[in-house]
């Protein structure tokens, strides 16, 4: 910030200097030897750089004792210090004030007439102008990582810093708008002729202030947007732990909130989603999401898979509580494993039991194999389990049928189940199934649905089903189909 002030300062100096002598020539000091006169407009500029210099750096210590003494700043020194880019720019307009006062003083003195005297004055002041809106380019820039740090937590009716658009109204006036007034006073406030070779310096000088204060404004805006383009691109890729730094108290500022207020948005509901998935299911949040709260019922073919401990009413007035809920979490999670490798889902778990979907909501054209397969190889993983929680077992059974599936329940409490024959037969298949040597049962209808997977299943006779007046087909798993699949 110091090396930018001062070379803005010292270049306007130079630049109202040489131009001053360029369009007053002997007029400004008739009664001197040209080398003075050329060497005494600095002298007022080298007097006045020190106590310039001094001021400003007084200031900013003062502003900036919260981040020197390393505590949080208050509410006043966030204000104060939102504010402390244009002081530091303004600061020095002081001085040029001072130095045209005795630059036109010395001019007179030395026998110049009033309207080089008033030149003087109205050259000095303009690049005065001039040189503070460049220099506030230049520092404001500097600001960034302290206006990152006053800028959080501070309410939303703080005072706004100058933004993007005064920014472009600086880099005008500095451009184009105030040398061309310059030209003007100078051609037309005291009616006599200023030689071109002094206008072309006057109009080089504008070129390369405008250059400076465009480069400045434009890096301003162009920096926080090349670093929210970044952000964005990340985003876009999926990654949501990305932030920026609110290092500007205009527009640029506004706009680097409002992503992080949505990246955290976009965070919150995608943890709400897999909260959701977690519930219901992968499938059924990714259509409830899409469809809303419209997700209405429908008929559809589907398996169901039912599972559900042995004895687990014995086990948990035998176990201490934690290994009753450590045993029934192991369970569950060799049952969610499975159904997913499969592509079902758990629909719902019932104390010790869970109900497994295959079919809808999604369309499962091969559900039935999906589901005699999630089935046998379930079986087999629970038997594993059975090793780390010795009596551990479950029934298992499959049914496949037409199904109705949607939201039950009131507007404002439902949820998204399955029901009709098909899960009541998978129901009940799994409790004749806890009595029995092999305990998968499938309905002969799951079997004769399926295809590849149907020759790993066997036809094991009929039982009778409560609510049925027909005898149902069962089928079980062929022994040497779980022992390939042990050795897989």
């Amino acid at each position: 910030m110091r090396r930018r002030l001062l070379f803005a300062n010292v270049a306007g100096a130079i630049a109202v200097i040489t131009f001053v002598l360029l369009a007053s020539g002997e007029q400004l000091a008739p009664d001197l030897p040209l080398a003075l006169a050329l060497g005494a407009p600095f002298v007022p500029a080298a007097l006045l750089l020190l106590p310039a210099y001094l001021w400003g750096h007084r200031a900013f210590s003062r502003a900036i004792a919260w981040a020197e003494e390393e505590r949080a700043p208050t509410t006043a020194e966030r204000y104060h210090m939102l504010r402390e880019p244009w002081r530091q720019a303004l600061r020095p307009l002081v001085f040029w004030v001072i130095a045209a006062a005795i630059y036109a003083t010395l001019s007179a003195l030395f026998g110049a007439d009033a309207q080089t005297v008033l030149r003087v004055v109205d050259g000095t002041l303009i690049g005065g102008v001039t040189t503070c809106a460049i220099g506030y380019l230049m520092i404001e820039r500097s600001f960034r990582p302290l206006f990152a740090h006053v800028l959080d937590g501070l309410p939303e009716g703080r005072p706004r810093t100058p933004g993007v658009r005064l920014r472009l109204m600086l880099a005008w006036a500095v451009g184009s708008g105030v040398p061309l007034l310059a030209i003007a006073a100078v051609s037309f406030l005291d009616g006599t002729d200023v030689p071109s070779y002094a206008l072309a310096a006057l109009a080089l000088m504008g070129i390369f202030a405008g250059l400076l204060a465009t480069i400045s404004s434009a890096r301003t805006v162009a920096e926080p947007l090349d670093g929210l383009r970044g952000a964005l691109g990340r985003v876009r890729d999926g990654d949501l732990d990305v932030g920026l730094a609110v290092d500007d108290g205009g527009e640029v500022g506004e706009v680097q909130a409002g992503f992080n207020e949505m990246v955290a948005g976009l965070r919150e509901r995608r943890a709400i989603q897999d909260l959701f998935g977690r519930h219901v299911g992968t499938e059924v949040a990714r259509r409830a999401l899409e469809r809303g709260t419209g997700l209405s019922g429908e008929q559809a073919e589907a398996s169901a898979v039912f599972v559900d401990l042995v004895g687990s009413t014995a086990m948990a007035e035998v176990l201490p509580p934690g290994e009753v809920v450590d045993t029934l979490n192991d369970f569950f999670d060799v049952v969610v494993g499975t159904i997913d490798a499969q592509g079902g889902w758990v629909n719902k778990f019932e104390g010790d039991g869970a109900l497994c979907i295959f079919g809808v909501p999604g369309t499962q054209p091969d559900h039935a194999d999906r589901a005699l397969r999630a089935a046998r190889l379930l079986a087999l993983g629970l038997s594993g389990l059975a090793e780390r929680h010795p009596g551990l077992e479950a029934g298992i059974g499959v049914s496949s049928g037409r199904v109705v599936a949607g939201n039950v329940g009131t507007e404002a409490r439902y949820e998204y189940t399955v029901i009709g024959p098909a899960v009541n037969e998978a129901s009940r298949l799994t409790d004749i199934s806890k009595g029995r040597a092999v305990k998968v049962l499938a309905s002969a209808e799951s079997v004769r649905r399926a295809g590849a997977e149907s020759s790993r299943w066997r036809d094991v006779g009929t039982v009778a089903l409560r609510g049925r007046t027909r005898p149902t087909a069962i089928y079980e798993p062929l022994a040497e189909s779980v022992d390939r699949a042990s050795r897989r």
